[in-house]
């Protein structure tokens, strides 16, 4: 067992931070107060490879593993989580389920594309009455032949106005239940596809979160993804992939507050000495830098389970429910040992703050995270 990274994975490791410092530090604050899609940084990250990680070469990734979208994930989160979540549906959920599910026809006509971050994918699952339960769809798809007519309503979804193409899950026979439930590849554009307004968020507010109206939205045969009735186990299955991207986005936040916060606990000074020679400051970073060791190596150990083909949904989940809670407790501790100067938005930490609390709600909150490990536990 070798805990050290390889000199590939450091070479990545070290793009993604300087990606981050050199050009999305400079208008982090600006995009988060004017909730501003970072498009301009998005394309460059398309343009470095950084859209499409996983995505094998000749669909136009890079062709790298797991452990390389954690790495990357994790430096991007630290400066702009509302750049990395658009980074992680495009990777791990888009182009991921298209590249394990789509045919070839499907793969050369949408995959590429968004592998090569020339277009933005958006993954279409959650409903205004089926969030956690997913399999109470209300979005229909009904066969007319060759084409399905899709109605419905989709919401929180990422990148909802700036997509270009949508994995879109849908209920095409209720008599079924969850087998009656498909995916399909939607165009931006299409009669009948709608964008709603942008919701004004707590956190992440740079990314692009719409709902969707469908009316009689013709779907053509050959963009439904596998077989019919295949939908909600492609959901499913991507969903536990995209786990290990939001637990990354989660130690990112996690670990870029502490490093604010470790900064300045070595330059603000209280009653003659710095706060960090103080043990009230000093045990605060030492619970801080424990919580956020050991959320990596979750993160870490399931991208590799992931990259040697075994089971990781049970080790996905965990690594999101504790990823998640370490971002909530370290991001909350950094605004404290920042005293007065943590509540002001030039200090960020406040923004991370505000950016955490999402990872413990999307793609599968932290209640249904535990449902999934106690499933593992006494099966």
């Amino acid at each position: 067992m070798d805990f050290e990274l390889s000199e590939e994975h450091k070479m990545i490791q070290q793009a993604a931070r300087d990606f981050a410092n050199t050009e999305l530090l400079p208008g982090v604050i600006d995009r988060d107060e004017k909730q501003e899609f970072p498009k301009e940084q998005i394309k460059k990250l398309g343009e470095l490879g950084f859209m499409g990680m996983m995505v094998d070469p000749k669909y136009g990734g890079a062709g790298m593993d797991t452990v390389s979208y954690v790495l990357a994930m994790e430096e991007i989160s630290k400066i702009d989580a509302s750049v990395s979540v658009c980074m992680s549906v495009n990777n791990s959920l888009v182009c991921w389920g298209l590249e394990h599910y789509g045919n070839e026809a499907q793969k050369q006509k949408y995959l590429i594309p968004l592998a090569k971050g020339e277009k933005i994918g958006a993954f279409c699952l959650s409903e205004p009455e089926a969030g956690s339960d997913a399999t109470s769809q209300s979005t229909t798809a009904i066969d007319k032949g060759d084409h399905y007519l899709l109605n419905g309503t989709k919401n929180w979804i990422t990148n909802g106005s700036s997509a270009s193409t949508y994995l879109v899950i849908a209920q095409t026979d209720a008599s079924k239940g969850h087998r009656g439930i498909n995916a399909f590849i939607l165009e931006k554009g299409w009669s009948g596809f709608q964008i709603g307004k942008k919701e004004n968020k707590l956190g992440i507010r740079g990314s692009d979160t719409h709902s969707l109206m469908f009316t009689d939205v013709k779907v053509p045969k050959e963009n439904r993804i596998g077989d019919d009735g295949f939908g909600f186990k492609f959901a499913m299955s991507t969903l536990s992939g995209g786990r290990i991207g939001i637990a990354s986005q989660a130690l990112g936040i996690a670990s870029g507050a502490f490093e604010l916060a470790t900064k300045y606990a070595k330059e603000r000074k209280a009653f003659g000495k710095t706060i960090g020679e103080h043990q009230a400051i000093a045990f605060k970073l030492a619970d801080m830098a424990t919580q956020i060791e050991a959320a990596r190596l979750l993160c870490l150990k399931a991208a590799r389970t992931k990259d040697n083909h075994g089971d990781y949904t049970d080790i996905g989940a965990m690594a999101k429910l504790f990823a998640s809670k370490t971002a909530m407790d370290v991001t909350v501790e950094a605004v404290q040992i920042h005293g007065g100067y943590g509540f002001v938005k030039e200090y960020h930490v406040e923004r991370l703050m505000r950016d955490a609390k999402i990872t413990q709600i999307y793609e599968g909150t932290s209640e249904i995270q535990k449902i999934v490990i106690s499933r593992g536990v006494l099966k």
